[in-house]
């Protein structure tokens, strides 16, 4: 539903859409009735991180999280544009990718409301983004740090159902396959989402008599599963 205005901006008409969800300040410019409201992605309401309940966890939850933008819906009847940074936008059909993604929040641009959106923690999701850290306290400040060294945070959005989403990367995006036969390793810093059943797992392609010598290449997401991922055609961070 949406359409690309040019490699960065895109436009909706909310009268054939419905309303649509976009991350704050995303809006440039819009023509007739539209109403915009702030916007609650369910998953981060302030409580802790899965399963570690309250106290700490909660706090741990609020310090290291870092992976919500705050968004706004926009209602009504008229054409929006939206854009963000002069970075390249690229749309998607969830229903043709198995309608399911996960995305960095900081990665999304915007998304129909057909579409149902929630916080997920990536220690919790089937190794998606995780680096093996186990469950409880420390195996989230071990995800945490995987999260930090790598660019990928503890927290990921996802997003289910049938509608179009936005996704924004530096230099544009492409996609790749994923099957059990193929996976595909990415780097950190270029990932961007995920889409269908695919897992990620973080990697170390050194070995212990390389350590301290390695490029930038030294850590790896090993993609595996039935779906595809997106890249970037960068490693420049949001």
């Amino acid at each position: 539903m949406f359409t690309a205005v040019n490699s960065k901006v895109v436009s909706i008409n909310l009268a054939q859409s419905g309303p649509v969800v976009a991350r704050r300040g995303a809006m440039l410019f819009y023509t007739g009735q539209v109403y915009f409201e702030p916007h609650q992605v369910p998953g981060m309401g302030g409580g802790g991180m899965p399963g570690m309940g309250g106290g700490v966890g909660a706090m741990a939850g609020r310090m290291l999280s870092g992976e919500h933008e705050a968004t706004m819906i926009a209602q009504g009847n008229g054409l929006v544009h939206y854009g963000f940074r002069g970075i390249e936008a690229t749309i998607v059909d969830l229903g043709s990718v198995g309608g399911q993604m996960r995305v960095e929040a900081s990665r999304l641009l915007a998304y129909t409301s057909g579409i149902q959106a929630s916080v997920v923690s990536v220690a919790s999701s089937g190794g998606q983004g995780g680096g093996g850290g186990g469950g409880g306290l420390f195996g989230a400040l071990r995800n945490a740090a995987a999260g930090a060294m790598t660019g990928q945070g503890m927290f990921t959005t996802q997003l289910m159902g049938a509608g179009s989403v936005v996704i924004l990367g530096h230099g544009g995006i492409f996609q790749l396959p994923v099957n059990p036969n193929q996976p595909v390793f990415v780097d950190p810093q270029a990932f961007v989402a995920s889409a269908g059943q695919v897992g990620t797992t973080l990697k170390s392609a050194m070995s212990w008599r390389n350590v301290g010598r390695g490029g930038g290449e030294s850590m790896q997401l090993e993609c595996t599963g039935q779906g595809a991922v997106y890249v970037q055609a960068s490693e420049q961070k949001m």
